[in-house]
């Protein structure tokens, strides 16, 4: 599997409470932060729910 990595490019604010929590299972939580992810469906999900508020690269 490759690895994803995954860039907050937009603020959590006004989102809603599970869209929190999923940046921060992810490891975000502030604009510009980025993280390197193995792929997977889980982390694909988790991707769908926040993918308004990040920036995908690889893969």
């Amino acid at each position: 599997m490759s690895a994803l990595t995954i860039k907050q490019v937009r603020s959590a604010n006004g989102a809603n409470p599970s869209q929190k929590a999923t940046l921060s299972a992810l490891g975000l939580g502030r604009i510009g932060k980025a993280v390197e992810r193995k792929d997977s469906p889980q982390l694909q999900g988790q991707i769908r729910v926040v993918s308004h508020l990040v920036q995908v690269d690889g893969g």
